[in-house]
């Protein structure tokens, strides 16, 4: 859960500022929200825009009356891009909030666009500090909150080897521990992170994942079906396959520089640089958006989604696997 830096809890506050860089705890901040707005008018308006989307001009509109009266959510993502002319009209919206809405400020906090973050402080907006994690202090506090929220015990040691094996991603973090506890029972120990995350399993579905970001079709889906045919579990190989391909989205995204340099921007080992470069050639932008939304639709199905884990696993790694050739 992102901290509060208020001492307001109301949701459904006019304003809500969420001041940080840590994506994860910036699309939380926002979820809680809607969730609070639609428990209140099942029929609420969420509107999701880019700093360029909202003009000048645009903020009132949005803001104005309805016939209908409907509850609106206002979410307004990098607020601190906003042109000069936008923040003036955010700034006299500040002062004057219109009942029924709740408008959500993503702002990163640095210096770029402070008149607006002050602006919102003073205005009294509800505040959601989303700093981004560099210390694994940092990502092992968040693992134990994490069980925590989800109502689950884990000892020291298993949230620490959990962070040893995940890394620096809150994401890949936060999906792990939903998913421990979505499978396991009781008290999760250091051997049952082991037995998820380390050995022969993690060898195995990382296996998989390798293959397909190569683009070697044939020998990831031998790779999945001797994985399976082993008892790895298929949430296994999702999570091996969305690390990979998130893994060539952020290296292709990045600037250049040394592996030392780029381990410490993108929270990787320095060898694990050297191999997704490898992994990255042939790859588009196009096909990194291609292949999370088929590694997502694999997910959803071995979670239940679809009558057949195995052929969702399937058609995720080809969908993979050609992704990344589109460029050859």
């Amino acid at each position: 859960m992102a901290t509060r830096k208020t001492s307001t809890d109301d949701l459904l506050a006019p304003v809500t500022l969420a001041v940080g860089q840590e994506e994860l705890l910036l699309d939380r901040a926002v979820r809680e929200v809607v969730a609070a707005a639609r428990a209140a008018d099942p029929d609420t308006d969420v509107r999701d825009l880019t700093a360029d989307q909202l003009q000048p001009g645009t903020l009132a509109e949005l803001a104005s009356p309805s016939l209908f009266a409907e509850r609106k959510v206002l979410v307004v993502r990098n607020a601190h891009d906003l042109s000069a002319d936008t923040v003036k009209d955010v700034k006299a919206y500040l002062d004057a909030p219109a009942e029924e809405i709740t408008l959500v400020l993503l702002h990163a906090g640095g210096a770029k666009g402070k008149g607006l973050l002050d602006a919102a402080r003073k205005a009294g907006a509800r505040e959601v500090a989303c700093p981004k994690t560099t210390k694994p202090a940092e990502r092992l506090t968040f693992v134990r909150q994490e069980f925590r929220t989800l109502g689950r015990s884990a000892t020291p040691e298993a949230c620490q080897a959990l962070v040893d094996a995940i890394g620096s991603d809150l994401r890949e973090l936060a999906s792990a521990v939903a998913q421990l506890t979505a499978d396991v029972e009781g008290t999760i120990d250091e051997a049952v992170v082991g037995r998820y995350y380390t050995g022969r399993a993690e060898a195995s579905s990382f296996t998989v994942a390798d293959r397909a970001v190569e683009g070697r079709a044939a020998e990831a889906l031998e790779a999945l079906r001797w994985s399976l045919s082993t008892g790895v579990a298929p949430v296994l190989i999702t999570s091996a396959l969305a690390q990979g391909v998130r893994a060539i989205g952020k290296l292709s995204s990045a600037r250049g520089g040394r592996p030392a340099d780029l381990a410490r921007e993108l929270g990787m080992p320095p060898w694990k640089i050297d191999r997704v470069r490898q992994q990255m050639r042939g790859w588009t932008p196009d096909g990194v958006a291609l292949a999370l939304r088929a590694v997502a639709e694999a997910d959803a199905g071995v979670k239940g989604g679809g009558d057949d884990p195995e052929y969702a696993l399937e058609k995720a790694v080809v969908a993979v696997a050609r992704a990344a050739r589109m460029r050859r």
